[in-house]
């Protein structure tokens, strides 16, 4: 059994050094502003990183830069804080009560009514602010994403992004700006190899490791353990089921699963990389994949979850997993006994269940790029198109033969099953024929082969079994040549 020396989560919050030494492992950032610090300008809403009520910014160093990054702190967990700056609405006014920019666009553009979820925009568009000069109205709309707006709309805030982005940091008291080499430097103070173990009040154990071999070491003694990377999907298991979790290792800090290394066939995405890290890599080789990843959650989701663990907890409605099958992802596993990869598809075994051993963890991703002349394309249904969970999710790979025939196709759903699972029966009744509507056509009949899926609240079973069927003549028309079946197509879905 190996003993770890006791010791402190430390960050800073605002312009306050915090250093904790007894932390339950599944208290949120959330309640300890509120609650533990009285800084109630962030407020509680959706509980589960849906409404951006609560959005706070948090600054960490990558690749020895100091970045700003959007979080719901409804689900960010105190645990994955060690050597970050958290901001909060609080820090942004002068000490003489004169109030920031974006404070101020906001009172000027009359973009707060009741106020409530005002903080929360004014945060995310301190994010853009910092980042983006100029934004376009496209960006100040994706920054925006994540915040619910309950009685202003949202005109007069876009109007307030605009103004504010006539100023610039550099020219203005900015907090962030003033103290930015200071902060750098005491987070790099605080960065180390040493693995902080602590026991809460409760007596549950909390581990965030000094490296990945660390993290190997404590699976290996805690093979029960919660993995936490970007806790999007584990932060609703506390707010909402009320679980307790013990113990929880944080890993969203491990450097080393946090590289992005591209290829010349494709893409190799360390288990610890953000959705919004990885967008602009997969954006250039496979923009297909990248106009999913501006569907998944909003912002401040994209700044937490990652693509490891988005497979790693096995979900069958998922987003990344159907086009990586379709694409024929591997995964690598890693163990203190050694890694070993295998095809994605074969990760999922069965509703929660994946082909992952005692200790093992997921180590990275390797994403193929499309070979030149296929056809890529991924289809997500949900109720809302932004900041939602799929009713399911369509990804279809396609290349065809010098006579247009198909000569390789692999189909891939989420939220058809109990895993994310091909559509090995309409393969097989594609390939070797052409490529025409009629064939598309007789091949939907075999999708009732493939999937029986599930009625929930989402959608039922014959809603779900129609719209994959529709998705494959909706890939073949945007794959076929034939723009005057696609505008017919469109209009009848008009």
């Amino acid at each position: 059994m190996t003993t770890w020396e006791p010791r402190s989560i430390e960050f800073v919050l605002n312009d306050t050094a915090i250093s904790l030494d007894r932390v339950r492992p599944t208290e949120t950032l959330l309640d300890f502003l509120r609650l533990g610090r009285r800084l109630t300008g962030t407020k509680e809403g959706c509980a589960e990183g849906d409404c951006g009520a609560c959005t706070v910014l948090v600054g960490r160093l990558i690749e020895g830069k100091l970045v700003y990054e959007t979080v719901n702190a409804c689900i960010r967990l105190v645990g994955s804080l060690h050597a970050t700056h958290v901001v909060t609405v609080e820090h942004l006014a002068a000490r003489d009560g004169t109030l920031h920019p974006v404070q101020q666009a906001m009172v000027d553009c009359h973009g707060s009514q009741c106020g409530f979820c005002t903080p929360g925009f004014v945060m995310s568009l301190y994010g853009l602010w910092l980042t983006t000069e100029k934004p376009t109205r496209a960006q100040i709309e994706k920054s925006l994403q994540g915040n619910l707006c309950r009685c202003t709309g949202y005109e007069p805030i876009i109007k307030a992004a605009e103004q504010v982005s006539q100023m610039r940091p550099s020219a203005l008291f900015d907090p962030l700006e003033k103290a930015r080499a200071e902060i750098a430097a005491r987070l790099g103070a605080l960065q180390g190899n040493s693995t902080i173990s602590m026991r809460s009040p409760e007596g549950d154990r909390l581990f965030v490791p000094g490296s990945v071999s660390e993290l190997a070491h404590i699976l290996t003694e805690h093979p029960e353990a919660t993995i936490v990377a970007g806790s999007t999907d584990v932060g609703l298991w506390i707010t909402k089921q009320m679980r307790r979790l013990d113990p929880v290792i944080f890993i969203n800090h491990l450097t080393e699963l946090q590289e992005i290394k591209a290829e010349a066939t494709g893409v190799q995405i360390g288990a610890g990389v953000t959705y919004n890290r990885a967008f602009d890599v997969i954006s250039k080789k496979i923009p297909a994949l990248a106009r999913l990843i501006d569907r998944i959650g909003g912002e401040q989701v994209r700044n937490m979850g990652t693509t490891g663990g988005n497979i790693a907890n096995g979900s069958p409605i998922g987003d990344m997993p159907p086009p990586l099958i379709a694409l024929g992802a591997t995964v690598t596993l890693r163990s203190a006994a050694g890694t070993r990869t295998l095809p994605l598809e074969d990760f999922f075994i069965g509703y929660g269940k994946q082909d992952r051993k005692p200790g093992e963890f997921v180590e990275s991703v390797f994403v193929p790029y499309p070979p030149e002349g296929s056809r890529f394309a991924v289809y997500k249904i949900s109720k809302r198109r932004d900041e939602d969970i799929s009713a399911l999710c369509g990804a279809f790979h396609l290349s065809l033969d010098a006579r247009g025939n198909v000569a390789g196709i692999r189909i891939a759903f989420g939220g058809m099953a109990g895993t994310p699972k091909r559509a090995r029966a309409v393969e097989a009744e594609l390939i070797g024929k052409p490529w025409t509507e009629a064939t598309v056509l007789a091949a939907r009949l075999a999708f009732e082969a493939d999937y029986m899926p599930l009625t929930d609240w989402r959608a039922t079973a014959q809603y779900r079994q129609l719209a994959a069927k529709n998705l494959l003549l909706r890939f073949y028309l945007e794959t076929s040549g034939a723009p005057q079946e696609l505008k017919r197509f469109a209009a009848a879905e008009g």
